[in-house]
């Protein structure tokens, strides 16, 4: 199975330091719908991995993130793509769970549930808690400079292997010429 992770604000759609908390503050960011339909339709599973503790902070309940994702489905399928699944941490960061990134609880659950080895997935995101997360399982850890993710490159603080693209879309068109039937070892 090709599988491939992706973090969702700052990857797919724009972030923000307030949250995204509705379907209106949503927006993507330029490609990455497209990208999403390519790899799509190229025979990926995409799944998004993504922190939410705006819902730990009581700033948004789940019925809120469920029309966030449905705005994000709805995008996406328009661009001839889909997202097989999202798994997301609702916990702030003061809860100490295991799902949320940079710990690795969500990244062995996908690994699990799509029955894959974690050596075989690869991470795209944004910020070091992403790629902590992939690299704490041996996969693949994949920065985008969108988001916070030319200031996490300028840290140097990367995981060994990180590869860095300037977003989703120049990622994809990378993956799709350079393994276009999976991820190699």
């Amino acid at each position: 199975m090709k599988l491939l992770i992706l973090d969702r604000d700052g990857v797919i759609n724009e972030d923000s330091p307030d949250y995204i908390k509705t379907p209106e503050e949503w927006q993507p960011i330029a490609g990455s719908l497209e990208a999403i339909g390519e790899l799509s339709r190229s025979g990926w599973t995409i799944v998004v991995a993504t922190n939410q503790s705006a819902i730990g902070r009581k700033m948004i309940a789940v019925e809120a993130l469920n029309r966030i994702h449905a705005k994000m489905h709805r995008a996406i399928a328009e661009q001839g793509g889909h997202v097989d699944a999202v798994f997301f941490c609702p916990h702030s960061p003061e809860a100490g769970c295991v799902c949320r990134k940079p710990n690795p609880g969500m990244i062995l659950d996908i690994a699990s549930r799509f029955h894959v080895a974690t050596t075989q997935l690869a991470m795209v995101g944004d910020s070091l808690r992403d790629l902590q997360a992939i690299a704490a399982v041996g996969g693949k850890p994949v920065l985008v400079r969108t988001g916070n993710g030319l200031k996490t490159e300028q840290k140097g603080l990367l995981p060994e292997g990180t590869q860095v693209f300037d977003d989703l879309a120049a990622f994809a068109a990378h993956l799709l010429v350079v393994s276009p039937t999976g991820l190699a070892g």
